[in-house]
């Protein structure tokens, strides 16, 4: 059974509200009836509860408090995704398993080789969807936490931005030496017991010579994934899934 997310403003003692389009799943989806039990997570505070149905309305349902679990499905390393905007639906994909997979947040980035161009309306119209996105595969996954989809940057703001990650791997087809395998090890070498690593990745039409150069001024890890070119979407899974493997399953 999925888990589902209240705020703390809808605990209120020992109950808690459920509302909005969680009260249609409960009802029609998951047929609950009075008395069964389901799981709801804080999203605030990341505090799990197994909780009775206690009353089943036509926009509420009411849950009463039966104990807290203790969970621990959170990684300690927070890995940002700053994904170059992707034609079609490749941007949803990267979400949902992104969030499958453990990641913090993930922020929409305008680059130079972008094909996709929003205009401000509809870049809110995206973000509002993608954060559905990202909440559905977080209660799908079991997760503490929704990550937050950001607002769309242009990628003069990351350049600002980069001094608040402890790492930033940058990955680059042209790049043939340094592996993520070697940027890892180092990492590893001095890890601390939280971390923030921001994952940087291009477009369709990849990463233009000066973003790299002024990436790598700002400090940034260039890194060749091997001698096989990924596909955008590609690029997220494959370096989260090795990251969260190398840093997390010790």
């Amino acid at each position: 059974m999925p888990k589902f997310f209240v705020t703390t403003n809808q605990i209120e003692g020992n109950t808690i509200k459920i509302q909005n389009e969680d009260v249609n799943h409960i009802k029609n989806v998951l047929r609950a009836k009075i008395d069964d039990t389901i799981d709801i997570c804080d999203s605030l505070t990341s505090k799990n509860y197994i909780c009775k149905i206690e009353q089943i309305e036509e926009k509420h349902i009411y849950c009463h408090i039966v104990g807290e679990i203790d969970s621990n499905v959170e990684p300690h390393t927070q890995v940002s995704i700053f994904q170059g905007l992707p034609k079609a639906d490749k941007m949803e994909w990267v979400i949902q398993k992104s969030v499958e997979l453990g990641v913090y947040d993930i922020t929409p980035l305008e680059m130079k080789r972008c094909v996709v161009k929003l205009n401000e309306k509809d870049k809110a119209k995206k973000v509002q969807r993608w954060q559905k996105i990202a909440e559905s595969a977080a209660k799908q996954s079991g997760r503490d936490r929704i990550p937050m989809i950001n607002p769309i940057i242009n990628i003069n703001t990351l350049y600002e931005n980069m001094k608040e990650y402890d790492l930033v791997l940058v990955a680059y087809e042209n790049e043939k030496m340094n592996t993520l395998k070697q940027e890892l090890k180092k990492l590893k070498q001095d890890k601390q017991k939280e971390m923030k690593i921001a994952i940087v990745i291009g477009p369709e039409g990849g990463i233009d010579k000066e973003e790299i150069a002024k990436l790598e001024e700002q400090h940034a890890k260039i890194i060749t994934l091997g001698n096989r070119i990924l596909r955008t979407e590609t690029v997220a899974l494959s370096m989260l899934s090795i990251i969260m493997y190398e840093l997390e399953m010790d």
